[in-house]
Formats: structure tokens, sequence, C-alpha cells
């Protein structure tokens, strides 16, 4: 989560050619800031890991055979990405907020599991029938949901997925939502103030409303245009969805009874700004960001409903968009010149350089064990280690002490998080029982809650 005021970078990049490659751009100025070559991404395929690396699965080529490719970036040093090769081609990708772990869906409705300080795959089990077109973790990472191209959707506790015992092409699932009749378009979640939710929208123009820990429906609002993308605004009190027109809704969510969401109101936020469909949205700190099929972004001021930059992507549609703070680039104004011509020249080799310290080792030849397919093992990281050290690299110290800080530092998170994850079940439950023993008072808190809202109002006028 970036701060208030902090200046942002807004990476895009489209699924047809790997050539075109991402595009950085300053959202308020539009200036491009950095060109990466060589990227193609599904929708949802790009992510920032740590506001450190850019992390993006390739789109493979119709008719080719063979596994899949996920690409690396640094954002702070000018050089080639690392590479990875799955055993099949991953689209959606999502990671936990501290960036212990990478999850990825796949066509065929494989769901990977990678821990990203070894690149260990962790785990790999059938989740879908159908393509998995969304994958994400709950806002407090206890949780993964997946949502395919049937309209299913999936929540599994990272609890029983991180538990080493269970092994195999089956996971134990929490349970499953099939209420979806059309193509899924939209999967993303709430913290709400007393629950966390699931919000979830379809080609039909429905969106639904969905209790994280029990599955229940709590809200239902029908568009009579297809959704084509949703999201949250940042303060959690108002939802957009763009459709097949081109059009933007903004809608006004109140939690009411029984912890039902209601639209308060709902009002058409931008009609002209596109010509096509719209294929993403996101937000760079408080303005709206939308991505079009006529292969346009429109940066939104939300207090006046106008546009306050557009810029042109002429290398194809945009299918992602991924907003991370500025800084995170380390470039200065006269260097930015230097480091786009960097980027441009570098080579694209089918190995990493030995001198490159990597986020995941490279892959190797797979093994007999389905949970160690994946990439490099400890003993050839090691190895690695022993031959930079024999060439005299300096990158072969830092490289060892990286590898234990790692270890040690996994350690550390895996019991924080796991006592975090036991402690918010736990209070999860508690709440839940309140609630049943304590409607009124319940009541009275969401009252309170209502009241401050109201003399704190968001305005799109």
């Amino acid at each position: 989560m970036s701060n208030v005021g902090e200046t942002m970078a807004l990476a895009v990049c489209s699924d047809k050619n790997m050539g075109s490659g991402i595009t950085i751009w300053d959202p308020k100025t539009g200036e491009t800031l950095l060109h990466i070559p060589t990227c193609a991404s599904p929708s949802y395929g790009l992510i920032s890991l740590r506001n450190e690396f850019l992390v993006a699965s390739q789109t493979r080529k119709e008719g080719s055979v063979g596994g899949g490719s996920m690409f690396v970036w640094s954002l702070s040093k000018p050089q080639s990405p690392l590479r990875s090769y799955p055993l099949e081609p991953i689209g959606p990708l999502a990671s936990t907020k501290d960036g212990v772990y990478l999850a990825g869906g796949a066509h065929s409705g494989n769901i990977h599991l990678w821990e990203v300080g070894s690149g260990k795959l962790l785990k790999l089990w059938s989740g879908h029938h159908k393509p998995i077109k969304f994958i994400l973790f709950s806002w407090d990472d206890s949780f993964l949901i997946t949502g395919s191209a049937d309209g299913m959707i999936c929540v599994w506790s990272m609890i029983s997925l991180l538990d080493v015992e269970l092994v195999g092409t089956a996971q134990p699932m929490l349970y499953c939502l099939i209420e979806h009749k059309s193509p899924l378009t939209g999967l993303i979640t709430m913290s709400g103030y007393s629950m966390s939710m699931i919000i979830s929208s379809s080609l039909d123009g429905s969106l639904k409303f969905w209790d994280l820990m029990s599955g229940m429906i709590r809200g239902t609002q029908g568009h009579l245009e297809g959704i084509t993308e949703i999201v949250l605004h940042p303060t959690e009190q108002f939802l957009f969805s763009g459709t097949v027109d081109g059009k933007i809704f903004a809608s006004r969510l109140e939690f009411g009874l029984d912890n039902c969401i209601t639209i308060k109101e709902s009002q058409l936020f931008a009609s002209t700004g596109h010509k096509g469909a719209i294929t993403a949205l996101a937000f760079s700190q408080m303005d709206l960001v939308s991505a079009s099929e006529d292969c346009t972004v429109c940066i939104w001021d939300i207090d006046s409903q106008r546009i306050i930059q557009k810029l042109d992507h002429k290398k194809g549609r945009i299918t992602n968009l991924v907003a991370f703070p500025r800084s995170s680039l380390l470039i200065s104004t006269s260097n930015r010149k230097r480091v786009l011509k960097q980027f441009d020249k570098y080579p694209q080799p089918a190995n990493l350089s030995t001198s490159t310290i990597p986020l995941f080792p490279s892959s190797r030849p797979l093994g007999e064990n389905p949970n160690l397919v994946g990439f490099t093992s400890a003993s050839s990281l090691n190895q690695q280690i022993f031959d930079m050290k024999t060439e005299g690299t300096s990158a072969a110290i830092q490289m060892k002490v990286d590898t234990r800080l790692q270890s040690r530092m996994w350690a550390s998170r895996m019991t924080k998080q796991v006592m975090e994850m036991n402690n918010h079940l736990q209070s999860q439950l508690l709440d839940m029982m309140q609630t049943r023993l304590f409607p009124k008072k319940r009541k009275d808190q969401r009252d309170r809650v209502a009241r401050t809202r109201e003399k704190h109002p968001l305005s799109f006028n």
C-alpha cells in the first residue's frame, strides 16, 4: 500500500505481441518513464511484487506446444529479466502482500503456488474444470480465491495449502460458488468493517457480494450492459464497473442488516472516454485509471468526473494496468534516456547470466516428485554460488549472504503468518458468534459507522 500523496507510476502491457513489451508512464504528465521489451501478458498476468519487481506470465502463441514462461524484472536495475518455465502456460498471477508466496492459474484449471524466496513450487493441484481467469489472495492473505471461465469461484485456506503433509493433485477446498451463469469478468475482495467480502461480476451484467467466511450471498446488483471489469475505490465505499460499450458506472456501497451489502446509489460515471469495451480498471492513488479495446488509457479525477490525462497505446489493446510508487524505479531525469537505451539493447538470453542474483532461481529438469517441480533447488543454488566463487565474482558473496538471510527470514515469516492466520480465524468465529448472540449490539455498531460515513461522504460532483 502506497502512502497518500506519493507520486505513482503506471505499468501497462498487451497480450498480442511479445515485441510490444511493458510501458511505464507517469499518470499525471503522460511521460514515458521506462520501456521494457519482450512481454505479452494475458489479463491479470502482470503484477507488482513488493513494489520492487514486475512479474508477468507470458501468452503462448496459438498452436504452439510445450510449457509456459514467466518473466521477472527488477524495477530499480536495468537488467535482463529472470525467466522461469513452468510445466504449462500460466494466466493470472497474484502474490501475498509481503511477497512471500506467488500463485498462478493455468488454462487447464490447475493452480500453482510458489515460494518466492527459493523459487520452489510448493503445491500444484487441479482446482477447476475450465481455464482459470482470476486468482487473488484475501486482504489478510489467509485465503486464496480462484475463478474460472464457467463462472465458478473457489476459496482455499492458506493454512491447509502450506501444510507439507497434504500432497498430491487434490487439495481441501473451503467451498465453491456457482451462482454466475455467464463467464466471470471480475473478482476482488474487500475487508469491510465487520467481515471480509468477495465481489464478483459477470458478462450478463450481474454483481454479487459474498461473505468470505461462509460463502453466503450478501447482496446482488444488475446492470443492463455486460460488465467487463470492476475495481474498488481505495476507501471501499464505491465500486466502479466498466462495460462492453466503454461506459463506467460508480456504485455507492452500504452495509445493511445482517452484514448485507446494498447499492445505495448507482450512477453513470463516464460515457465518452472510450470507444470500445473496458479491458482494465485500476486506481493510482485516488485517481481512476481505465483502459479500453480502443487502445487508449484514461486517468480520471473522481470528484470532477473529468479526464486529466489520456494516453495512446499504439502497440495493442491493454490487458494489464499496474500502479506502483514511482520511487521504486530509482531513476533520475538525467539518467532516464540512458536507462531506456540499456533496457532496449539488453540481449534476451535463454538462460540468465551467472552474475545475476535471482529473485527466482532458473528452471531445472523435471523430477519424479511433482511437488519439487519448479525452479532451481537449494543444492543447485549452492552449486551456482560455488561456480561464481571460482570465477571470483563479487556477486557470489552477496548471493551467499542473501541465501542465509532468506532462510532465516522465511522461517520467521512463516511462524508469524501462521499465528496471524489463526488469530484472524478465531476473531472471525468470535465475531460470527457475537453477531448471532447479540444482534442489537452489532446493529448499533453498524449504525455508528453509517453515521460516520454520512458526516464524511465522497462526492462525484
